[in-house]
């Protein structure tokens, strides 16, 4: 559950994070044989981050106030002002960074099973689902066709003959016991994968609609969410997350015969819209050419508030900087602090950032929340150089393991590190 000791941990781990990489002196109190901060001055630093309301106010604002946050919608226009304005009022320098930004509108969705082996006469059993991220709409008065379930890309290809013209629902399972042993993001990769692709691979097959089995191991009948991709120049299809008791109906019941669906979607896919990250600096004061970014994402989904993911994160970043004006640091390097504005429906903030910034800086030290806007991912590394060594087996990286066995690693610590970054990001 998300609560105030949540977000003033995550601040502490940024915080704690980006003082173990760039050393820093007390701004009043400097003196020539000041040595790098020591584990003292660390500790000082996480007690401030864990006492400091700052950051919970600030997502409070975030989540409660302004809300959901979907591309193009007023809601993220209003969280870049945010940011933005409380970085300025901490002293930091504040860029608007201009992106384009997808503008993709929900609509309403609707559907139920209307036919199946033993139905009794004149029932329907509605299903809960919404739409994908990217789905085109039904036709005005929605869609009437056969389900063929299918279990992965193997099965679609094999059953291609009863795909053409009909709704396509692959019944792929979260692996909840990976996620238990630590392999969350393993999970939800595997079964993203026909959230990601399976609408494209479905419509190239003939489909006329697709639907996936929502993603996570919470089910309560909640439809999950998220973005799906089409190759370029390829005619979308509708695309929906069912529920995951919802799959297993349908499921259950096709496997007894014939079962057909009707199914209405009515997104909107509208021009991009204009938007900016927030690029806030806390300038170093001996290689201010020199920057640790520490980021997160202002967007979110429109179905909920998008707290923890990724206000909580982008929140926590943002507190890097008021924690070191409270303590009146000034550390070696720059801070950067990035809300990028886009990272669910697309990450479209993504390529502004690079184009606009190339060779402005020597050396770039990231941490992020989010997986794909930064030039390094959820970790640390410095890319004014060599590569970084691989990732050493760990609770949530087991790539480098040398068996996937969950009883071959290490239990997982959840106490807050000090040092090394890493595993502070890690806890």
């Amino acid at each position: 559950m998300l609560n105030d000791k949540t977000i003033r941990a995550a601040a502490a781990v940024f915080v704690v994070g980006v003082s173990s990489v760039l050393p820093l002196r007390d701004a009043v109190a400097e003196t020539a044989g000041t040595p790098p901060v020591d584990p003292a001055s660390l500790a000082r630093i996480r007690d401030t981050a864990m006492s400091s309301d700052w950051a919970w106010r600030h997502l409070a604002r975030l989540t409660d106030e302004i809300g959901p946050r979907l591309s193009g919608s007023p809601q993220l226009a209003l969280a870049v002002t945010q940011v933005a304005d409380a970085m300025r009022s901490l002293g930091a320098r504040v860029t608007l960074q201009p992106a384009k930004v997808p503008h993709w509108v929900r609509g309403d969705a609707q559907a139920q099973v209307v036919d199946y082996p033993g139905r009794p006469t004149g029932i329907a059993q509605r299903l809960a689902l919404t739409a994908l991220g990217g789905s085109a709409a039904t036709p005005e008065k929605g869609l009437t066709a056969r389900v063929i379930v299918v279990h992965d890309m193997t099965e679609l290809t094999a059953r291609a003959e009863p795909v053409r013209g009909n709704i396509v629902l692959f019944e792929s399972r979260f692996d909840q016991r990976l996620a238990d042993n630590g392999d969350a993001g393993d999970a939800y990769r595997q079964a993203g994968l026909y959230r990601f692709t399976g609408p494209s691979a479905a419509a190239k097959l003939g489909a006329v609609a697709a639907l996936v089995r929502s993603i996570g191991g919470a089910d309560f009948r909640l439809p999950h969410t998220g973005l799906t991709l089409f190759t370029e120049g390829q005619a979308p299809i509708p695309a929906a997350a069912l529920a995951a008791e919802d799959a297993d109906l349908v499921t259950r019941l096709a496997e007894s015969g014939p079962v057909t669906l009707t199914l209405l979607l009515t997104p909107r896919t509208l021009p991009d819209a204009d938007s900016d990250n927030v690029i806030a600096d806390w300038p170093g004061r001996e290689k201010p050419n020199e920057y640790v970014i520490v980021s997160g994402h202002l967007d979110s989904w429109d179905l909920a508030t998008g707290a923890t993911d990724d206000g909580v994160g982008v929140i926590g970043a943002a507190a890097v900087i008021e924690i070191l004006k409270e303590l009146n640091l000034r550390p070696r390097r720059s801070v950067r602090f990035i809300a990028w504005t886009n990272e669910e429906n697309g990450s479209y903030s993504r390529p502004a950032y690079p184009a606009l910034r190339r060779g402005s800086t020597r050396g770039i030290t990231s941490i992020t929340t989010t997986p794909r806007p930064t030039p390094s991912t959820r970790s640390i590394r410095k890319i004014s150089g060599a590569r970084s060594p691989p990732w050493p087996c760990s609770p949530i990286s087991s790539r480098n393991c040398p068996s996937r066995c969950p009883d071959s690693r290490p239990p997982i610590d959840r106490r807050l590190k000090l040092t090394p970054v890493t595993a502070s990001l890690l806890t």
